[in-house]
């Protein structure tokens, strides 16, 4: 198997720890998380990563306090901002997977702008999983999917798994060969549910502000010394 996965996703999780390990306010985790985004994004060009996906707000996360949910989203603002040019500039694309109608109508036109712009970029290409959950997504995908039965564009006799996974939101991108998830959980939390069938799994007790370009490293070189079958037995068997 190739030593580099192709794509990887990450659960970036461990930020209102961070913060209340060392007696800050959980935004002041949220904004040292930043950083880590830096240092993944960097580890991911250097290492030969093709595509990176990061969990960044999931459907569920609207639950949370108010006050957090704000602060959330002006991170979000100020991270579109201020790195945009940069992340053009090293030729990284972004996209941006997720229900967008419960976002700020100021956020979905940066993130419109921020796709645009980097659209012809091809050394890494960045998705943040944004009001996102696996679920939903899947649930949206049924209902379009339906409905182009039900207009006559498509006949039910022809839906397979190519078909169904054309009407996800990652369509075009490939499934991810390894998922991440840092701060010791062992949980998917409704992330990337369908496409995530065949990937490998690491989990990383490091808090996410402290996820480093090694933690990055580190997680590949787990993943290398995996044989991935795709539901085949081995010889043994």
């Amino acid at each position: 198997m190739t030593a580099t996965p192709r794509h990887i996703a990450i659960i970036m999780d461990g930020n209102g720890r961070w913060a209340k390990a060392r007696g800050l306010p959980r935004p002041m985790g949220h904004r040292a998380g930043i950083e880590a985004v830096r240092r993944a994004i960097k580890a991911a060009g250097s290492l030969g990563v093709g595509y990176l996906t990061l969990y960044s707000f999931s459907s569920e996360n609207w639950r949370r306090p108010a006050s957090e949910v704000g602060e959330l989203m002006g991170l979000l603002r100020f991270y579109l901002k201020s790195e945009l040019s940069t992340l053009h500039k090293e030729g990284i694309r972004i996209r941006v997977i997720g229900d967008r109608k419960q976002l700020p109508e100021d956020i979905v036109e940066m993130i419109s702008h921020a796709e645009t712009m980097t659209q012809a970029n091809t050394r890494l290409s960045l998705t943040l999983a944004l009001n996102y959950g696996g679920r939903q997504e899947i649930a949206a995908a049924a209902r379009a999917l339906a409905k182009a039965v039900e207009d006559g564009a498509l006949r039910a006799d022809a839906v397979d798994e190519g078909v169904f996974q054309s009407f996800l939101f990652t369509n075009g991108l490939p499934d991810p060969d390894l998922v991440i998830r840092t701060s010791g959980e062992k949980r998917i939390s409704n992330f990337l549910l369908w496409q995530s069938a065949y990937a490998e799994y690491v989990f990383l007790d490091v808090l996410w502000p402290d996820f480093s370009e090694e933690h990055f490293a580190q997680a590949i070189e787990e993943f290398a010394k995996r044989e991935r079958r795709y539901g085949a037995s081995d010889s043994g068997d």
